[in-house]
């Protein structure tokens, strides 16, 4: 395998599609997005594969993530004092796509959404910010119990979904600003990690510049 991953050497623009009906009203799901908003991370050109589909959405009330994990064998495990040890999905975004400096600022934000963890029985989903390493000047906290999580069981797997609400989003502004910076590491304790482009020797975790970029497309 190359010492650089392939998808590095490319600047990949994801387009994110306008979902007007999020987060869903009275429903059982928080999105249910259909295979047009699949964020592909392109693992066949460093010889990996996938277990998990990751997608996004838009809309002016915040943005969508959905999150389906395939293959397991076992429950997931989930700790909230350690989120990137959990199965779920860690997630930067930088509201303002700057990627010009190598530390983290305002815009840039960091969120982890653990399948279990939470909860009476430590079973339940959980949502948690966290300050970027090094960063410059850190984001504001999202207001408590803001960002809406559920996890779906299936066969050998789950489905995660969750909606950041603009107020989440420090300098969110689709009108305004339709490019966002983006990184996304998925974790499974049997599976190991799925990175959005790079591989775990890079890092992502406090770099803005090594993201990837979302474009909101409507």
């Amino acid at each position: 395998m190359s010492l650089i991953p392939h998808r590095f050497l490319f600047r990949i623009a994801h387009p994110c599609l306008y979902a007007s009906k999020m987060p869903l009203p009275k429903d059982d799901r928080l999105l249910d997005l259909p295979s047009g908003h699949r964020i592909d991370n392109f693992a066949g050109m460093d010889e990996q594969r996938n277990f998990a589909e990751l997608s996004l959405a838009w809309n002016e009330l915040g943005l969508g993530l959905q999150l389906e994990v395939r293959g397991k064998q076992q429950l997931p495990v989930g700790n909230l004092d350690r989120p990137r040890a959990s199965d779920g999905v860690s997630l930067w975004l930088d509201t303002r796509d700057a990627r010009t400096s190598h530390r983290a600022g305002r815009y840039c934000h960091q969120f982890h959404f653990l399948a279990t963890g939470a909860g009476p029985g430590f079973d339940e989903p959980a949502v948690i910010q966290t300050k970027i390493n090094r960063a410059l000047e850190d984001a504001p906290m999202a207001p408590r119990g803001s960002i809406m999580v559920k996890v779906h069981s299936r066969k050998a797997g789950y489905i995660l979904e969750a909606f950041i609400p603009a107020a989440a989003l420090n300098g969110y502004d689709p009108n305004e600003h339709r490019r966002l910076g983006f990184f996304a590491d998925v974790r499974d304790d049997e599976m190991g990690s799925q990175l959005s482009n790079l591989s775990p020797e890079f890092p992502f975790w406090e770099d803005p510049s090594l993201w990837s970029t979302l474009e909101l497309v409507r």
